[in-house]
């Protein structure tokens, strides 16, 4: 089986050339059998839903038995967009057939095509598929990182993505659309547009991918490994390492466990309810996570925004009191509470009813707790918690040491069961065939 990429631009090789004019059977979207023309003695496959296709394949190959030819009646052609070992259909092709059954000839990917158009690198962007998946996941990641490349599908293309991020400061995206392509009719266009005017158009379907650029973060450092910047090499980092006001600030222990506890990535929207400084979300931020700090007072927003760029991470800030400024919110996967107060019920309910993973509360007083609880409990959460008391070493005069101890703090936190064997599927539609 032959796996032929094409799509941008590029004459096939020759090789490829050769098995496209022996094959038996050739599989391919409608647009990339028209630019390939099949030898008329060869049986056609126009690309729908992946699975039909792949039976159809089984069956051809049953039917014509083995064969030591290179090229022959039971010899298949599969005809795909740009690189189809990337997020492609080689993945599909493999897992059905053997990869030991593949001749695979890629072509140059849509990522690397319109970054090209754009005149940048890309060995350090992000690259995400929203095709046939859920958008959140790329307008997450694109609202976390600088350079990021997200392949489109129906229902998640750049209008999608421009409502999604039209609230993001600083974004641009630019759309590639036809690359490649010299059909007339169908005229590659690469476009800068806003979030919001890429909201307000209708971009059709010949959308290959979409890059979403920090325009004033684009030019990196030379790279040794390539894709997002790896995971901090420290964390629960100290007090001193933010800007905070009289020592009102998530100490370092408290921390870690919340962390640990939130388990923030790459895609995941993480909001810190309660903000203060924001240390919980700068380190949520610096594992690759969206994260949306939600502060009520001035002064507390922008210390969080300064704590924010002094740590080189997105965070968006929201100026306003819980619970009622958390409904015009994105839906989170994780959330920190910190504080208190007599809303503190209230906020902790609203956030576990929207929350998809977790939510993690810190308190300092005993009374609060069993309120905190309740309301994890009453959301479905499975709910757990305890007190964090720890002592640092501090120097006495006479070059001896002492154990300074630190306020208690109760940690709780509710994680959203799960089915069993729930587990989350990265089997999709492929953007190699599709594209």
């Amino acid at each position: 089986m032959t796996v032929v990429g094409t799509g941008t631009g590029a004459p096939l090789p020759p090789e490829a050339a050769a098995a496209l004019e022996g094959a038996g059977l050739v599989v391919g979207a409608r647009r990339h059998l028209a630019a390939a023309a099949p030898p008329d003695t060869a049986e056609r496959i126009v690309l729908g839903p992946l699975a039909p296709a792949l039976d159809a394949i089984g069956r051809h190959l049953e039917k014509a038995g083995p064969q030591e030819d290179a090229a022959g009646p039971g010899q298949v052609v599969v005809l795909a967009s740009g690189d189809p070992g990337f997020f492609g259909i080689v993945r599909a092709l493999a897992e059905r057939f053997g990869a030991g059954r593949l001749t695979v000839h890629p072509g140059v990917s849509s990522v690397a095509t319109a970054f090209a158009r754009a005149g940048l690198t890309w060995d350090d962007a992000v690259v995400v598929s929203a095709h046939g998946r859920d958008p959140r996941t790329a307008v997450n990641v694109c609202r976390a990182h600088p350079k990021v490349a997200v392949l489109t599908g129906p229902g998640s293309g750049p209008a999608e993505l421009g409502a999604a991020l039209s609230g993001s400061g600083g974004r641009v995206l630019v759309v590639a659309s036809a690359l490649g392509s010299g059909d007339a009719g169908q005229r590659e266009r690469v476009e800068r547009v806003t979030p919001a005017e890429a909201a307000a158009r209708d971009w059709g379907p010949a959308v290959n991918v979409v890059l979403c650029l920090d325009e004033s973060r684009v030019l990196s450092p030379v790279r040794t490994v390539a894709g997002p910047p790896p995971g901090p090499s420290r964390w629960a980092l100290p007090e001193d390492a933010f800007a905070h006001r009289d020592s009102m600030i998530t100490k370092f222990e408290v921390r870690a466990l919340a962390l640990a506890r939130l388990g923030p990535r790459l895609g995941d929207h993480v909001w810190d309810v309660g903000a203060g400084s924001g240390s919980v979300a700068v380190e949520c931020a610096r594992f690759g996570a969206a994260v949306t700090a939600v502060e009520k007072t001035g002064d507390g927003v922008e210390r969080v925004r300064a704590n924010a760029a002094a740590h080189g991470v997105d965070v968006a800030v929201v100026h306003g009191a819980a619970p009622a400024v958390l409904s015009g919110l994105a839906d989170p996967d994780a959330v920190f509470v910190g504080g208190g107060g007599r809303e503190l019920p209230a906020i902790v309910t609203a956030c576990a009813r929207r929350a998809r993973r977790s939510v993690v509360v810190a308190v300092a007083a005993l009374d609060r707790v069993p309120a905190v609880r309740a309301a994890l409990v009453a959301a479905g959460f499975d709910c757990e918690g305890v007190l964090l008391q720890s002592s640092r070493l501090a120097p006495l005069p006479g070059d001896v040491t002492r154990l300074a101890a630190a306020n208690p703090v109760f940690l709780l936190w509710g994680a959203r069961p799960q089915p069993p064997g729930d587990v989350r599927s990265d089997v999709r539609s492929d953007e190699g065939v599709s594209q």
